[in-house]
């Protein structure tokens, strides 16, 4: 899910300094297969705390390499490009939308992770062959300005029909479907919603309603939307965007002074649950330090530690959510969702035919 940020990009804006290395073009991984330096290549939204990190890397023996490597899209599409010359031994940040993308062209080897029984069910996929290994998952939701709505004495949108209505004219931004996983993420939701067909004659209503598509998350978020820290200083002046059901809790924890609420809100009937994968690089250098790093992305220590630092939920059973997720970005309670067939059977055409008829 990139989270194609995804919500590293909003904590850059808020101020706040993430983790994060930098891997060298060869993936920092010996041939020799005597490696002690593992690379995770992964998109912009990766983030984890030093001590955590730390604890890695004494347990395992392998230093940890991360290699950023763009939006989530851009990322999966590079590596599949090098696969066979791979930058590093694991690719975190695949998520459902394009999962299909990677499998098809062999981007992952077959590795069941320890622990991997206690990943809740839902978030399975591919357990015949152990390709992926979920690691997180989150929701894809319309976000909007409180203070805007109290301004001007208008209920904000709650559903996807709700933002073709006319007092919601010219208030929409939202990611280009083409370029942002988010914004494919919007997409796939109206798709589920109204069907086939229905999910066409929706987006024309959607564009004759004045949304407004720009490339990524980050303009979006920090530079359109009037209720994020970001936007503010920017002036924007959208009080509605694509972001995450996640983004309310991050405006509270960035913010000084921390208000008692969150500025933003979400509108539970426009979300689209997202999860992300990470896989064994078909040709790592390193498998076995790829398999350990695997391992530590699924362990409790890890996932307990992944909401506040990436802002998405836990995938095991046993992970603890933090207190302002449930307080302030509470999960949707039914979200649109979709099957990775129905989505790698559909996406490339429906993307297409929504370039077509939003962008011209």
């Amino acid at each position: 899910m990139n989270i194609t940020k995804k919500v590293t990009i909003l904590a850059v804006g808020l101020g706040l300094v993430t983790l994060s290395a930098c891997g060298s073009s060869d993936g920092g991984s010996e041939g020799d297969g005597g490696s002690k330096t593992v690379t995770l290549v992964s998109h912009n939204s990766w983030a984890a705390s030093k001590d955590v990190l730390a604890a890695f890397e004494e347990e395992s023996g392998y230093k940890l390499k991360v290699l950023e490597d763009g939006d989530a899209g851009s990322a999966v599409n590079k590596a599949i490009l090098t696969k066979d010359n791979p930058q590093g031994d694991v690719f975190f940040g695949v998520d459902n939308t394009l999962l299909s993308r990677a499998l098809d062209n062999g981007l992952f080897q077959s590795y069941e992770a320890k622990g991997s029984p206690l990943v809740l069910p839902e978030f399975r996929v591919d357990e015949s062959g152990h390709r992926v290994t979920p690691v997180d998952t989150g929701d894809v939701c319309v976000n909007y300005d409180k203070a805007w709505f109290e301004e001007h004495d208008l209920t904000p949108p709650r559903t996807f029909d709700d933002l073709v209505e006319p007092e919601y004219k010219d208030l929409l931004v939202t990611e280009n479907a083409s370029t942002s996983s988010p914004g494919l993420g919007f997409l796939l939701g109206t798709a589920a919603k109204y069907g086939d067909e229905g999910w066409q004659d929706y987006w024309k209503k959607l564009k004759a309603n004045g949304v407004k598509v720009v490339d990524g998350w980050e303009q979006a978020y920090n530079e359109e939307f009037s209720g994020s820290a970001g936007g503010k200083q920017a002036k924007g002046d959208r009080p509605l965007v694509v972001s995450y059901a996640s983004s309310p809790p991050a405006e509270v924890i960035y913010a000084d002074p921390k208000p008692k609420t969150a500025p933003t809100g979400v509108a539970e009937g426009t979300c689209f649950r997202q999860v992300e994968y990470a896989g064994l690089l078909s040709n790592a250098r390193n498998p076995e330090g790829g398999k350990a790093l695997l391992d530590f992305l699924i362990s409790k220590r890890f996932q307990d530690d992944m909401p506040l630092n990436m802002f998405v939920y836990p995938v095991r059973e046993d992970a603890q959510v933090p207190e302002e997720f449930t307080k302030f970005g509470p999960r949707a309670e039914d979200p649109e969702t979709m099957d990775p067939a129905r989505i790698a059977d559909h996406r490339d055409q429906w993307v297409k035919s929504w370039t077509s008829l939003v962008l011209k």
